[in-house]
């Protein structure tokens, strides 16, 4: 009965937004033995920026929810140094490009079917996210997205935005 449900929601969602597809401005990167070094080649090149890190996966009911949040804290803040990095945790790439279908990316993504990243942030769950500072370094770690999370990482990058050294 759920297979069933899975797949008629997969048709009519392949149906409903097929013809809403438009081009945006994310990397999509493919990554597979290299995931980690694609990452810290991503992190390596955001020094100076404020770099919020998000793992996700097609099935994460909560990541439908972020990205939408995550497109606006790009456009509301990239001028002042955000950068959004997501890792799609899905073993299908298909699964990946079926979700960002429906609810696009403005940002890159690394695909990470292996879990290699995962596994070096030790993800205790799905969405997890890392805000990283402008020198580089890790200043928190999240798991979970809802309204009050939302609220909450929005301030605490908003504090490092706008921090004086």
């Amino acid at each position: 009965m759920i297979q069933n449900f899975k797949i008629c929601f997969f048709l009519i969602t392949i149906i409903t937004f097929a013809s809403q597809v438009s081009a945006t401005d994310n990397v999509n990167v493919n990554a597979d033995s290299n995931t980690i070094e694609l990452l810290d080649q991503h992190l390596k090149n955001e020094i100076g920026n404020i770099v919020y890190v998000d793992f996700w996966a097609s099935w994460c009911i909560p990541c439908r929810k972020s990205f939408p949040w995550m497109n606006n804290l790009k456009a509301q803040y990239q001028e002042q140094g955000l950068t959004i990095i997501s890792i799609n945790l899905d073993h299908s790439r298909e699964l990946a490009d079926e979700f960002l279908m429906t609810i696009p990316a403005n940002f890159p993504v690394i695909y990470d079917p292996k879990g290699l990243i995962a596994r070096k942030y030790k993800l205790k769950g799905m969405p997890s996210s890392f805000i990283i500072n402008r020198q580089g370094q890790i200043v928190s770690g999240h798991v979970g997205f809802n309204l009050e999370k939302q609220l909450a990482y929005e301030k605490e990058i908003h504090t490092l935005l706008y921090q004086v050294d």
